[in-house]
């Protein structure tokens, strides 16, 4: 009789990172192309070294749909990994339910240097529907200004909204700046609303500009229960100004109380990465 193996026990989730090879097929018209690899026996080295037992790779917009090296590393660590993937609104049932017995729990919409869409058009509200019946959520990159439109349609179709990077606020959030305070108000009006508190250097934010977000941030949503923390590994454009461990440095400054941090790096993620 075959004993089940135990759990891993959840010590902290790392909800962003990437892994690719430099010699992949990459995407056209993509903003960016590495020269490097990054590989997920790094990443998990990582995570080791920092006390970080799960973690989310999340599909970078620079291979496009193929998300292949994700499945991979999905399939060798199921009950460790979860997967964000990039995919096109018309794909087809079958391969939605794929992905989604594969370990996928979202799709990524990097809207950085495009044109938003009205994401209330019906078109986009059937893909949003179809993502919401799986539960998946939909994790969003662009200036934070643009939030205050674009998440409202995305949650009013039943999607968790996940705003990556603080949300992008560029040099930090000012409740006194009028499209700012348009954000703030749409995360007290819409639940299904969570942001990732991952790479604030993409947005020029120091520690004193982050902790400033975070409390603009943590007063609009009511507290720190739709917070979740992401490493941002590899660092793409960034390697050389910051690394992992300078990351979760970074979140133990904003969050010096332990149970806060476990309230981000456990509690919160975990269901809605479906860890537990």
């Amino acid at each position: 009789m075959t004993v089940p193996k135990p759990a891993r026990a959840i010590t902290g989730i790392d909800t962003h990172a990437h892994i690719f090879n430099a010699d992949q097929q990459m995407a056209e018209g993509r903003r960016y192309t590495p020269e490097y690899d990054a590989t997920l026996i790094e990443w998990l080295g990582h995570q080791d070294r920092a006390g970080i037992s799960h973690g989310v790779l999340v599909q970078p917009s620079f291979l496009g749909t193929d998300n292949g090296l994700i499945a991979e590393a999905l399939s060798g660590h199921r009950d460790r990994l979860r997967g964000i993937a990039v995919v096109d609104p018309e794909i087809s049932e079958a391969e939605l339910a794929r992905l989604n017995d594969q370990g996928f729990v979202g799709a990524r919409l990097n809207l950085v240097g495009k044109t938003p869409e009205d994401y209330a058009d019906a078109g986009w509200q059937r893909f949003f529907q179809r993502l919401a019946a799986l539960d998946w959520q939909v994790e969003i990159q662009r200036a934070f200004e643009d939030f205050a439109t674009i998440a409202p349609p995305i949650a009013a179709a039943g999607c968790t909204v996940m705003i990556d990077h603080f949300g992008l606020p560029q040099g930090g959030i000012d409740p006194a700046n009028p499209a700012h305070a348009a954000v703030l108000e749409m995360l007290r009006a819409t639940p299904r609303a969570w942001v990732k508190l991952s790479a604030p250097y993409r947005s020029g934010q120091d520690t004193s500009a982050a902790a400033r977000s975070l409390a603009a941030l943590r007063e609009a949503c009511g507290g720190l229960e739709r917070f979740c923390w992401g490493s941002d590994w590899p660092h793409t454009r960034f390697e050389a100004a910051t690394g992992y461990d300078a990351q979760l440095a970074r979140l133990e400054a904003l969050l010096p109380d332990p149970a806060e941090r476990r309230t981000v790096l456990v509690e919160n993620p975990a269901p809605l990465f479906r860890f537990n």
